[in-house]
């Protein structure tokens, strides 16, 4: 399992992704709020352990940023801010669970644990944008009741035009949520796979529902 470690503390980060390493998971570890939020850490992870207190945004803000777009990735809260309050604020934002510091290692780990293990029993998720549904379970994409065969690759540039509609997703974005973040190869093999998916969603449109946005990206129009 992918963990994504947000906290600015590098002392607690080094021991707690050194943990998780050693229990088997793949931990990337983001030092700030911002640098969370930009690179769309939530979307791209399996599960996220996220401090509250984190420089230039709060782990508050990483939170509210990904469910108010539908991102639905486990997180839980690790954080000396312990107050029923507290707790209620980071609940009210989207979190799973809620850690309070000082914490054992063992309890995060089981924690994390139990959470990968429900979310391996939650019904499929799906996504609905206009006349668009994705289910997310059968990788199977219907317009208007009909239904439209993609490739992996088209479902998944759908599916993340789909999480941010309305906004620019960068191709640097839809290279690394399709290959991953080591790849590297050729950008204009986006361009490739997204008008061959225009082809297979627009038809009978007068527009395409994938707007370019020149030297930026792609947007999916919210109608």
């Amino acid at each position: 399992m992918h963990i994504s470690l947000v906290e600015d503390d590098p002392v607690i980060a080094k021991a707690v992704a050194t943990a998780l390493t050693e229990a088997g998971h793949e931990c990337s570890w983001i030092p700030d709020g911002e640098k969370a939020i930009r690179e769309r850490v939530v979307l791209s992870s399996d599960l996220v352990v996220l401090d509250l207190m984190l420089p230039k945004a709060s782990g508050i803000e990483v939170l509210r940023e990904a469910r108010q777009l539908g991102v639905r990735t486990p997180v839980i809260v690790l954080t000396a801010k312990g107050t029923v309050p507290d707790k209620v604020a980071g609940f009210e934002a989207g979190a799973d669970d809620y850690l309070v510091k000082p914490f054992a290692i063992d309890e995060l780990l089981a924690r994390i644990e139990a959470i990968h293990r429900r979310s391996a029993h939650k019904p499929a998720m799906e996504l609905e944008v206009g006349p668009l549904q994705l289910l997310l379970s059968t990788k199977r994409l219907s317009i208007s009741g009909r239904t439209v065969e993609l490739t992996p690759t088209e479902f998944s540039m759908l599916e993340l035009l789909m999480r941010f509609t309305g906004q620019v997703v960068t191709r640097k974005m839809l290279c690394e949520h399709v290959w991953g973040f080591d790849w590297d190869g050729p950008t204009n093999v986006i361009e490739v796979h997204i008008n061959r998916l225009r082809t297979k969603i627009d038809r009978g449109r007068s527009e395409s529902f994938i707007r370019t946005i020149r030297g930026r990206g792609y947007a999916l129009a919210a109608t």
